[in-house]
């Protein structure tokens, strides 16, 4: 069984619970290293700016350097890293960069979360606004209704697959 932490906090609305920017945490690079040193987790959600729901109109502020310096902790302790919070996050942060480590965090060009190791991206948002506008267009029934959304939340996972890297990877 994989465990998955969270480590910080996020702002932002989740499940209606709101955390407000200012009581947000960025998460801690040493508190980081002692928690995965305690529990053993699998996975670290890490919070660098990224928020539950949606980002304001100026889009995500993703503190890159706080997660390089994450990625270079979790590498060593074989821990991978989550975003929650990914909905809205633009596709050249996730990926679109060009990274070098073969020299360790040499970079070139844009810096990607992906290059800094993340791994799993919680897109929830996006996933939830697919099936509500698809359910808000008139169908004839239920059962219209119901494979409409199913097939809008589709395409959204979809394309978050091919972005992510993961699209044909599973093993059957």
């Amino acid at each position: 069984m994989m465990v998955e932490a969270e480590l910080g906090r996020l702002s932002g609305t989740e499940d209606d619970l709101t955390v407000e920017e200012y009581e947000a945490r960025l998460t801690d690079a040493d508190q980081a290293e002692e928690f995965i040193d305690k529990t053993g987790i699998d996975a670290l959600a890490v919070c660098i700016g990224n928020v539950h729901g949606k980002y304001p109109a100026s889009g995500p502020n993703l503190r890159l350097e706080l997660l390089k310096d994450l990625y270079s902790l979790s590498s060593k302790k074989g821990v991978y890293l989550v975003l929650h919070g990914a909905s809205g996050v633009p596709r050249e942060l996730v990926k679109n960069g060009v990274a070098d480590f073969t020299v360790p965090f040499l970079i070139k060009g844009k810096i990607e979360c992906i290059d800094l190791g993340v791994r799993k991206f919680n897109v929830n948002t996006e996933v939830r606004k697919a099936y509500m506008e698809s359910i808000s267009s008139p169908q004839k029934d239920l059962v219209q209704v119901m494979a409409s959304a199913k097939e809008a939340m589709k395409v959204v996972v979809a394309e978050k697959m091919h972005l992510f890297g993961s699209a044909g990877k599973a093993c059957l």
